[in-house]
């Protein structure tokens, strides 16, 4: 799940990605919805690979993914350094194409998306709405900065999905206990945030300035020891999960059946 644009974003990832294993673990929920968007594939490429994270078990994985670090922590054997936006690979070269929470990342969006069609018969991307409400109530409360940063990296939904041709969108809201440490992974689990190591693994904090994200951590930890935060979200800590505009695209033919 890491950068797979050319300039600055491999070189986050290259900073944040040391042990980026510990913190971003697949989730197996997420995991299953990707399989079955997947079709049947036998041959992927994972584009913006990172770690390796929902790659599926039974298929022939080919990684791409711009950072050395990222895929150093790579568990495959098929490893590429290379952007989304020039793919070292012959038209056709493969059953399906995935991309997980890589999008927002890339030089150019629609240039990435292409290429993905080009090189497989199906696409399965899985990214975040910016236009979505609720917002997790880190951003509004703790740091509004989050709001224009990831207005200025995620393109709407819509926008990704007209550009992909995906004739799927599928939701998925955030089970409270949700494995990967993504930035609403916690949205239940609000002292997850003051830990370092958690906020390492994410490029939005990553991003944000160092003393910035420290007045809001010491913001949120004592709104935790004085209990404010619990009767502010007294209702969420009822939920077992919350739709914060994850989707799942699917585009092309289903790789099983070759139609």
């Amino acid at each position: 799940m890491a950068s797979s644009a050319a300039g600055g974003a491999p070189a986050t990832y290259d900073r944040i990605g040391i042990g980026y294993r510990q913190v971003r673990r697949p989730d197996p929920r997420l995991g299953e919805l990707i399989h079955r968007a997947l079709g049947g594939a036998r041959t992927v490429v994972n584009v913006g690979a990172g770690a390796g994270s929902y790659e599926p078990s039974d298929a022939e994985v080919t990684a791409v993914d711009p950072s050395q670090v990222m895929l150093d922590q790579h568990p495959g054997t098929a490893k590429v350094r290379a952007g989304a936006e020039d793919l070292p690979f012959p038209d056709g070269a493969f059953d399906a194409a995935m991309a997980v929470l890589t999008v927002h990342h890339w030089a150019d969006l629609h240039r990435g998306l292409s290429e993905l069609h080009r090189v497989a018969g199906r696409q399965v991307v899985f990214t975040w709405d910016p236009d979505h409400r609720p917002e997790l109530w880190l951003v509004e409360e703790y740091l509004p900065e989050i709001r224009d940063l990831d207005q200025g990296r995620f393109t709407p939904l819509s926008e990704v999905a007209e550009a992909l041709g995906a004739h799927t969108v599928l939701p998925f809201p955030i089970p409270h206990d949700f494995t990967d440490g993504l930035q609403t992974a916690y949205w239940r689990r609000p002292e997850y945030f003051l830990d370092p190591v958690v906020r390492q693994a994410s490029s939005t904090f990553a991003t944000l300035p160092t003393d910035v994200v420290a007045a809001a951590m010491a913001r949120l930890r004592a709104d935790l020891d004085s209990g404010a935060w619990e009767r502010r979200h007294a209702d969420l800590l009822r939920r077992d999960s919350v739709d914060y505009g994850y989707r799942l695209l699917v585009a092309g033919e289903d790789a099983a059946s070759g139609s």
